[in-house]
């Protein structure tokens, strides 16, 4: 399959906002607000798909109206861009109806996390479009957003270069859509290395848990080769849950040739020690020998660092020095 790399952003440029999993309406007109003047400030044009706002009994949308927003807004040559609203339960309702000619004709960049798993892996799966696994529109609605942030989506969005993934010096898994003004924020201890070792592949993965939704499906991108980057959210699993989900995507073909793992920051309440993630990829036999860092500014806690699906990513885990290189385009 050929890669496709979509045009960068540049200032001036149209992000069209969707919302393909729940609905817009959820999110506060404070979270609205200072996301829409949060992006203007760095000198974009935000607008939105016609059915951002709908809901139904399940807090979404229909699946029409959900595809007829994707569609549009790969089809709008005035759209440079396309950031999701929020992430959800029920993407993966949309993945027959997509037109991927399409998509494939018109790539251009996504960007969003969580539930929005499913959209990314799909679109790079189905039509080698390169895609970002990083912040909502929503995410921007923060008062107090963390620089880290704003740099590594403008580094992805917008460079060519390729760029480092450091960790940020502070983190906070606080529900900061409840309260702008009583942030907690904790000191960051930095990358862990659970397994040292040299590799590099092309990344994919996300949430773990919803990235499962997908084996055994057309949509799955394949294994081998691949850095796979995963993350859960306390909400929905635990250290158990992580196990036995990660045992479940090392069970699909071509997992024996998976070059190395990256795992995103649990949340506190999660559960998840170093010493307990160490012990179970430990019992990953098919891991034996393979680099894996944890402790990655990606996922449920904030700040995230933006990567890019499909990308060649290579990494290095040794004593306590680590390195994780994405190149850009």
């Amino acid at each position: 399959m050929k890669f496709i790399y979509p045009e960068k952003l540049k200032m001036g440029d149209e992000i069209r906002v969707i919302a393909p999993s729940l609905s817009m309406d959820i999110l506060s007109h404070e979270t609205v607000n200072y996301a829409v003047n949060c992006l203007k400030e760095k000198g974009f044009i935000i607008s939105f798909g016609k059915h951002v706002h709908e809901t139904d009994l399940l807090q979404s949308s229909s699946i029409e109206s959900r595809i007829a927003d994707l569609h549009e807004a790969f089809a709008d040559t005035n759209v440079k861009a396309i950031l999701t609203a929020i992430g959800g339960y029920n993407c993966n309702q949309l993945l027959e109806y997509i037109d991927w000619s399409l998509l494939a004709k018109n790539p251009k960049i996504i960007c969003g996390y969580s539930d929005i798993t499913i959209l990314l892996n799909a679109l790079f799966a189905k039509t080698g479009i390169i895609t970002y696994y990083g912040p909502h529109f929503s995410t921007f609605g923060q008062e107090i957003l963390d620089r880290y942030t704003i740099d590594y989506f403008l580094q992805a969005l917008t460079k060519e270069d390729p760029f480092e993934i450091a960790s940020a010096k502070s983190w906070s898994d606080d529900a900061w859509f409840l309260d702008q003004n009583n942030r907690i924020l904790k000191k960051n201890s930095g990358h862990w290395i659970i397994q040292p070792g040299f590799a590099s592949g092309t990344l994919i993965g996300g949430h773990l848990g919803t990235l499962c939704l997908l084996q055994g499906t057309e949509y799955m991108p394949l294994l081998p080769h691949t850095i796979l980057a995963i993350e859960e959210d306390a909400e929905a699993a635990n250290p158990s849950e992580f196990d036995r989900h990660l045992q479940s995507v090392l069970q699909q073909p071509g997992a024996e040739n998976i070059a190395g793992i990256l795992i995103g920051r649990f949340e506190e309440s999660y559960g998840m020690t170093r010493e307990l993630l160490a012990h179970i990829i430990k019992t990953k036999k098919i891991l034996q020998d393979k680099p894996v860092i944890a402790n990655i500014d990606f996922g449920h806690t904030e700040p995230h660092c933006t990567l890019s699906i499909g990308s060649k990513v290579e990494i290095m885990a040794q004593n306590t020095i680590t390195s994780i290189k994405v190149n850009n385009y």
